[in-house]
């Protein structure tokens, strides 16, 4: 019975030390309380939020050299080295937190007025594969929305503004006449074959700033790279027969 005893006794004072007590006080740079810290052991589950009035105590099962981790909104989280052997009632300061912005690049360039989901982006197979255009330009995109025909003019028409308010623009240069002749009573055609570009770009809700006009749309043609060999193309539609050689 009195060696149970003994044996219960030091089983207790065993437990009793097992755990170590933290504790202290968290304070601003003007040791003002910092209320609702977070105070933990890096590592652990053990830890505890600060009161009113900065102070928190808590228990840890671990020994030794820990880092200690304090943080707080607008603060910079502070990590410090302690014995939790003899952490009690020490004072812990927290920085205020300093956000800076990144450096600001400002660059002069061309921007583009109305929304993006009004410019319309083509490919040459595109175009000659639109039903009724018959391989023209002009044709395929009077199908698009914002576009319309009138009469028999065969000419682009946008949101009811004139044909001469559709500027067409080859490589960013202006061509002054971009279709092609024609008799009475026949739509006059574009006078590009759509593979002699790579890309075409249409915009029926505005236009972009470095064309310097208020325009009702832009065509903007961009013609193909640098041929990479001689190659001749021959060409047979509803409207007649097209031929054309590239020389390197």
């Amino acid at each position: 019975m009195k060696a149970f005893c003994t044996l219960t006794f030091l089983l207790i004072a065993y437990i009793s030390t097992a755990q170590q007590t933290i504790s202290g006080t968290v304070v601003d740079e003007k040791n003002k309380p910092v209320a609702g810290a977070n105070v933990f052991i890096d590592g652990t589950y053990d830890g505890a939020s600060t009161d009113e009035k900065g102070n928190f105590s808590f228990q840890t099962t671990v020994f030794g050299n820990q880092t200690l981790v304090v943080s707080f909104l607008t603060f910079e989280t502070l990590k410090l080295a302690i014995d939790t052997n003899n952490c009690k009632d020490k004072t812990f300061k927290l920085k205020e937190s300093v956000n800076t912005l990144d450096a600001v690049i400002i660059t002069a360039g061309t921007f583009s007025a109305g929304e993006k989901s009004r410019v319309s982006v083509l490919k040459p197979l595109d175009i000659v594969t639109t039903a009724g255009s018959a391989g023209n330009i002009i044709a395929a995109l009077q199908t698009l929305p914002g576009t319309q025909n009138v009469g028999e003019d065969g000419r682009l028409f946008v949101r009811g503004g004139e044909a001469d308010e559709t500027q067409t623009f080859v490589d960013g240069i202006r061509v002054a006449q971009p279709y092609g002749a024609s008799t009475n009573n026949l739509p006059t055609r574009g006078r590009f074959s759509p593979f002699l570009f790579s890309g075409i770009s249409f915009s029926t809700g505005g236009y972009s700033a470095e064309y310097g006009e208020a325009l009702s749309s832009v065509l903007l043609l961009n013609t193909q790279d640098e041929p990479d060999q001689n190659k001749t193309d021959i060409s047979l539609m509803t409207v007649g027969l097209g031929f054309s050689n590239t020389q390197k």
